[in-house]
């Protein structure tokens, strides 16, 4: 072989190598810090909400459903959620309703959210995924009262 021939071949060799390198950290980056969220601009947001005049009522669970989230187990244990219509999201980020300081916890790991009258856990393609007692969750799954979710080194479950 030629001597340039070999001197193109190992330019490219090393052009590989560093675009391997780049995407490495890259990665790495997205993994610890999260995905950059550009802001909204000034005409996509929401307007302010008017003044009521009086406070809004809470809204009261039907009997028998589950009124609150609680952690049983890890960093945050003792916190808990009120629950309503919207749903509660698990993971790393900071928009998460339950912010989890876990190792083991993706970026945007899990949510519950209510579907006719019942509450469901939905992992969002987390990497060490959702445990519904001892069953890991592949899908839209039912929970009920008193069963704990694992997630990472934290356990939450559902109560009146």
């Amino acid at each position: 072989m030629s001597e340039l021939t070999l001197t193109v071949i190992r330019l490219g060799f090393l052009a590989v190598l560093w675009l391997f390198v780049l995407t490495t950290v890259s990665v790495m980056r997205s993994d610890l810090f999260g995905r950059r969220v550009a802001p909204r601009p000034a005409a996509q947001r929401a307007a302010p909400a008017p003044r009521a005049t009086r406070p809004p009522k809470p809204v009261k669970g039907r009997r028998g459903e589950p009124s609150v989230l609680v952690v049983t187990q890890g960093a945050l244990a003792g916190t808990s959620v009120r629950l309503g219509q919207a749903p509660v999201t698990l993971g790393r980020a900071q928009d998460s309703t339950i912010v989890l300081d876990d190792d083991y916890v993706s970026t945007h790991h899990a949510r519950l959210f209510p579907r006719d009258g019942q509450w469901l856990v939905e992992d969002l393609g987390s990497t060490n995924g959702t445990y519904l007692e001892r069953a890991k969750v592949s899908g839209p799954t039912p929970v009920k009262i008193g069963v704990p979710i694992r997630i990472g080194k934290t356990t939450v479950e559902l109560r009146k």
